[in-house]
């Protein structure tokens, strides 16, 4: 019955002893019978190779594939078909941390080129070995800020930081006694004078603000990192990683922390993920940095060589003294990004994210011709958008869907629409037909 089970009965037998109990059902018995599973699982015994593909094309002909107009946080961006097959190089090819640097090579290399290029992405000093995706990755910046300070716990949030990433934080501020204060916005941007309001009164870590904000818009901090560190709080910005191809770097904003999600860099959209999150620094909070660091020497004979540096395994075993809540680091999503960038080069990532900033404000434009949009807020964006529709929004957006178009993401009476490189002048004007019936 256990056949794939490596425990013998003596095993289970010894464990249930151990535990009080005389049986597995008994070890089960506080979960309610209704939720219990009790008949066969349907499941082929046995099945060829070839049936086993067929299967799953089958399954996968059953996805309705869409053109999509939606982001806030994903992005569908251009993926060159030879990462899959440089992914799948052996001396690439691992999912755990690569504590044996005799053997490892090739993986720390890559790490080390990875951090390499998220730092000079993000115009900071360092970056770590990646993080899980990149809301947790705000959330580490959260306590990194709170680590930082010793004694403040209080951490200010835009209101224009994704929602997504603005549960993950409440969730870790909550098990870490971290109080999070919400930064209001005025006309769809972060307010300044509030900002400096809330910073007067003491025990503030660090503020926490998107560029580009949740709404697409592209926000001015000026006087940000100067008001922060005015009153010995670090300065966070999380960005949509491609974005900074073009756009003002978080190390010219004079940012401590640089955070966001690396997925915008040729990942696939894939239901969701995985993705990767990144995480650079000014090179005085390098200490406080969670994750995994490479870094580059020479060994015995004069050659290059890379290792783990500044850290050791053993500092995650104290949790409560530990940088993090990241141990091992998983960086496969870190290796698409880095050969996704690599390909691309510098002139590939702002030719994209050019492309993408132009469709969005064509898009923009053929729909407020349509008479029935206008522009939520007036200011500055990049390939993402917020609009109001005069209509019935969520009968305009089946519409989309009836037409094979991912029409945005609903919000209240409107919907954000976002562009990338991807979308063709021929789709664009698709999406404004259908919005203008």
């Amino acid at each position: 019955m256990y056949k794939y089970f490596p425990h013998t009965d003596d095993d289970l037998r010894g464990m249930l002893q151990r535990v009080g109990v005389d049986s597995l059902d008994a070890l089960y018995a506080q979960v309610p019978e209704a939720v219990r599973f009790r008949g066969d699982y349907d499941i082929p015994l046995s099945a060829s190779e070839m049936e086993v593909r067929q299967t799953f094309q089958l399954l996968g002909s059953q996805n309705q594939q869409l053109v999509c107009f939606a982001g806030m946080g994903a992005y569908d961006h251009y993926t060159p078909s030879v990462i899959p097959n440089l992914l799948s190089r052996s001396e690439f090819l691992t999912s755990y941390t690569p504590y044996q640097a005799e053997i490892s090579q090739g993986t720390l290399h890559y790490i080390f080129e990875y951090q390499s290029m998220m730092a000079e992405l993000t115009g900071m000093e360092v970056s770590n070995a990646s993080m899980y995706d990149g809301a947790t990755a705000a959330a580490e910046a959260m306590m990194m800020a709170v680590a930082a300070s010793k004694k403040a716990r209080k951490v200010l949030v835009s209101e224009g930081l994704n929602p997504g990433t603005r549960q993950v934080l409440d969730t870790y501020a909550l098990h870490h006694g971290i109080e999070l204060e919400t930064i209001p916005l005025t006309d769809g941007t972060t307010d300044l004078p509030s900002l400096i309001s809330h910073l007067s009164s003491s025990g503030v870590a660090g503020v926490i603000v998107q560029q580009p904000n949740v709404y697409g818009i592209v926000e001015d901090f000026s006087g940000f990192a100067d008001a922060c560190h005015e009153q010995k709080a670090l300065f966070v910005i999380d960005s949509v990683a491609a974005d900074l191809a073009v756009l003002k770097t978080p190390g010219e904003w004079g940012a401590d922390i640089a955070v966001g999600d690396g997925q915008s860099l040729g990942i696939p959209l894939s239901f969701g993920g995985p993705y990767v999150g990144y995480m650079c620094c000014t090179g005085k909070l390098i200490r406080k940095m969670p994750g995994r660091i490479v870094g580059k020497t020479v060994d015995s004979r004069g050659q290059r060589a890379f290792v783990l540096t500044l850290q050791a395994r053993e500092q995650h075993i104290r949790r409560q003294k530990a940088t993090s809540n990241i141990c091992s680091n998983q960086s496969l999503m870190a290796l698409f990004v880095t050969v996704y960038m690599s390909l691309m080069g510098r002139q590939g990532l702002k030719e994209a994210a050019q492309l993408s900033y132009s469709g969005a404000h064509y898009l923009c434009d053929g729909l407020l011709n349509t008479g029935h949009f206008h522009l939520v807020y007036d200011k500055p964006f990049f390939n993402e958008f917020y609009v109001r529709y005069d209509g019935d929004a969520q009968t305009l957006y089946q519409r989309f869907l009836d037409a094979g178009i991912l029409g945005g993401v609903l919000l209240d009476d409107g919907f954000l629409f976002a562009v990338t490189e991807k979308r063709t002048k021929e789709e664009i004007d698709n999406l404004v037909k259908l919005a203008a019936l």
